[in-house]
């Protein structure tokens, strides 16, 4: 880190001055903590009740069917949450992880930081590790129980020498005869599935809660901002949930775990911010988020966790249920309503990046 002890930021010369030290100078301000001690505590409850609620929703409406939610209901909650996932990729990750770690920043300037643009090579990790990860376990599903996708190949489109074939779900275990096919392959297939969407739910989950962590103790000592970041983390962290809800409602869970497993998570997931605004009002006097050290673990949580929500928004979320799902609507009012309301959620989401 560039040494600001002999820098005096009320005399600077700008055509000898070291640029990393103006930057560093002007960045090292302490938290701006400024008391409303009791709308903070309020904080940790009113986030903590509306984001679980939210979360909870879409789970709700897929499994318990007394419930009675109108399809076009959860179809609105799975798209926006969807576009809600893009944008907080891009609009509230990628974008702060710039402002902390980027080229312009004291991190940046100063020593190895400065050799590289490391917010986009982090990212790029993270997104080359969850697709080796995730086309590891396909792979392992296919060796297993002979198991293939039945997409029709670039080179057969070019060349309108095939149509892709849906196999019939008796045909999926192809390499069995099917007199010998027995419940406990099936069983075993349904297990393997499940573990393969839920490692990639996993990887979603941890992404957003990196994010949550760090939003939830900037909050806690957030100065003059905190009456409207307030407000809008609740509207941030409920479009984030309803993603995160969305996208759990869509695992089979076996029977083991379809009774307490996804409520847990939700509840989980609803206690990451309220938790660490509350850590962060105990360390409201110590606490800086403008720290050298703050700016760089929330640089690179911010870089992995955008390239986790990149290539889930995008692969996971986007390429499979408009793209690559054969049994995708053939409904066009339909399909537009889910298109429009994933528009809905990134574009509301990314508004919200002006405030947070």
């Amino acid at each position: 880190m560039a040494s600001i002890n002999t820098f005096d930021p009320e005399n600077v010369n700008l055509l000898t001055a070291d640029p990393a030290q103006v930057v560093c100078a002007l960045n090292a301000s302490g938290n701006e903590y400024d008391g409303k001690l009791g709308a903070r505590i309020s904080s940790i409850f009113v986030i903590w009740i509306i984001s679980t609620l939210v979360t909870v929703f879409p789970v709700a409406a897929k499994r318990v069917k007394r419930l009675k939610i109108p399809l076009h209901v959860y179809l609105f909650a799975r798209f926006f949450g969807a576009g809600v996932i893009v944008a907080t990729a891009f609009i509230h990750l990628l974008d702060p992880a710039y402002g902390e770690i980027g080229p312009n920043t004291c991190v940046g300037m100063t020593g190895g930081w400065a050799q590289y643009s490391w917010v986009p090579a982090i990212a790029l990790a993270s997104v080359t590790v969850i697709f080796l990860v995730d086309l590891c376990a396909e792979r392992y599903v296919e060796m297993k129980y002979g198991i293939q996708h039945q997409h029709l190949s670039l080179q057969d489109a070019v060349t309108g020498r095939g149509e892709p074939q849906i196999p019939h779900p008796e045909e999926v275990f192809h390499e069995k005869d099917i007199e010998q096919t027995t419940a406990t392959d099936v069983t075993l297939y349904e297990e393997q599935q499940f573990r393969t969407q839920f490692g990639a739910f996993l990887i979603l989950e941890f992404g957003v809660i990196f994010h949550s962590v760090v939003i939830g103790l900037n909050l806690g000592v957030a100065g003059k901002e905190f009456s409207t970041l307030y407000v809008v983390l609740i509207f941030h962290q409920s479009f984030e949930g309803l993603g995160i809800g969305a996208r759990m409602s869509e695992i089979p869970f076996p029977a083991r775990l379809r009774g307490w497993l996804p409520w847990l998570l939700c509840i989980a997931y609803g206690l990451t911010t309220p938790i660490c605004v509350a850590i962060g009002l105990g360390l409201r006097t110590t606490y800086n988020p403008n720290s050298f050290t703050a700016n760089i673990v929330s640089g690179i949580l911010d870089s992995i966790s955008a390239g986790v929500l990149i290539y889930t928004g995008l692969v996971e979320l986007l390429a499979r249920d408009f793209i690559f799902d054969p049994n995708r609507t053939k409904d066009n009012k339909r399909l537009a309503f889910m298109v429009i309301s994933f528009l809905l959620g990134a574009g509301i989401m990314a508004l919200l990046g002006k405030w947070a």
